[in-house]
């Protein structure tokens, strides 16, 4: 996940940029006026040094950045390639080049042995394979490997894609980072998720169209066939009930859950019903668990909201225009909030926060070709399919 908050991050390094003077304005604005008949200059304060050519391109969008971009980048400056307004475009110049540097991997491998054990226990717990909690300590913890190796491959499969796609595109980035988070409380995922770090932003919507959806595509890829895997070895039981908790014949609770579309209608094929009924139940085994936490994370992650897989598809396909769409999607989670399960609270809070700040690549004019908006198109309705509106329910008597 972009990191995707704790599911799909994605976010950038500042840039360190030298302490050399920016070179004579002269022949900067030689190599603007190569692409752009300039009718106005501004300089900003911040960040300093900073100078916006205003004006009309002379040549295709695409073009004209990699014209700046290769000119510039001897004169340790960047361009960023804009609309203003209707008709006209902006060239910003800015000082310090993103200089990819190399990180050690071993705090990556760490936190992957450490996600491996968290998801093992989450897994010994679902799968009802430990009595106590001690086992969770001991290699009885051995049992929930199923779990663990089906969820880790989705979850690592959902970052790689992220990670393959912006080495296609010869974007510098980071080793996936998974988050161990133990099930300490007798329930859980065992992890909160995984990032990777870019360390350069994208060159143009192209680039952060392909490393947004690559995430979510490839953990899907697996998370469904898991998924049915788990569904269909799964046991149909009877639900809990209020007279057998009085009798001390049965659990005095239980815990659902959530269904999206997906999940729904794979547990319709494989069992015959919309399930849960108002009696009866599928008993989530480790394999269903990890296929439905492959979904809720890919759900989460396609959220079309600011730094997440699905804000960036979103801003890919509309530009700065998917920012009109922050409020109502704003509205939307409230309305969860309020209506249906009051777990999105934090997510309300974090999308009121960071939701409106999207990933604006350096060439924010060229558009996406028809294949990329089809395919865009189909990543928001996957979105509608594994979205899942009330993730976890628990049912007390």
């Amino acid at each position: 996940m972009y990191d995707e908050l704790s599911t799909h991050s994605v976010g950038y390094e500042v840039p360190r940029p030298t302490e050399r003077p920016m070179r004579a304005q002269d022949q900067v604005e030689a190599i603007v006026a190569d692409v752009l008949v300039i009718e106005k200059q501004l300089t900003r304060t911040f960040p300093p040094g900073t100078v916006v050519y205003i004006g009309r391109l002379q040549r295709d969008s695409e073009a004209a950045f990699a014209h700046l971009d290769e000119h510039l980048a001897p004169l340790d400056l960047r361009a960023q390639l804009s609309k203003e307004g209707a008709d006209l475009q902006s060239v910003t110049i800015l000082r310090g080049r993103f200089a990819p540097r190399t990180r050690p991997i071993w705090l990556n491998v760490v936190l992957l042995v450490l996600t491996v054990f968290s998801t093992m226990m989450a897994g010994a717990i679902v799968g009802g394979e430990i009595d106590n909690v001690d086992q969770l300590f001991s290699l009885e913890i051995l049992r929930g490997l199923p779990y663990a190796l089906s969820v880790l491959l989705i979850l690592g499969a959902h970052e790689l894609g992220h990670y393959f796609a912006a080495r296609h595109h010869q974007v510098s980035v980071t080793l996936p980072y998974f988050i161990p988070f133990p099930p300490l409380l007798g329930f859980g995922f065992g992890t909160l998720g995984a990032f990777i770090q870019l360390r350069e932003p994208m060159r143009n919507r192209k680039q952060l169209f392909d490393v947004g959806v690559a995430g979510p595509l490839a953990g899907l890829v697996f998370a469904v066939p898991i998924l049915m895997i788990g569904v269909a070895t799964a046991e149909v039981n009877t639900l809990p009930t209020e007279a057998e908790c009085e009798a001390g014949e049965g659990p005095c609770g239980y815990i659902l859950e959530g269904n999206s579309l997906l999940y729904a209608t794979t547990k319709f094929i494989f069992h015959g019903d919309w399930l849960p009924n108002s009696v009866e139940d599928m008993t989530i085994n480790q394999l269903s668990f990890a296929g439905w936490t492959g979904l809720f994370v890919t759900g989460l992650n396609l959220l079309p909201v600011g730094q997440l897989d699905g804000g960036h598809v979103l801003y890919s396909l509309l530009g700065k225009t998917a920012r009109r769409l922050y409020l109502p999607a704003l509205l939307l989670m409230l309305g969860l909030v309020l209506f249906v399960n009051s777990g999105w609270l934090l997510w309300l809070v974090l999308l009121t926060l960071f939701g409106r700040v999207h990933a604006v690549p350096m060439d924010d004019i060229t558009p996406l070709d028809n294949g990329r908006r089809a395919l865009g198109i189909f990543a928001l309705a996957v979105f509608v399919l594994v979205f899942v509106p009330s993730p976890i329910t628990i049912v007390n008597f």
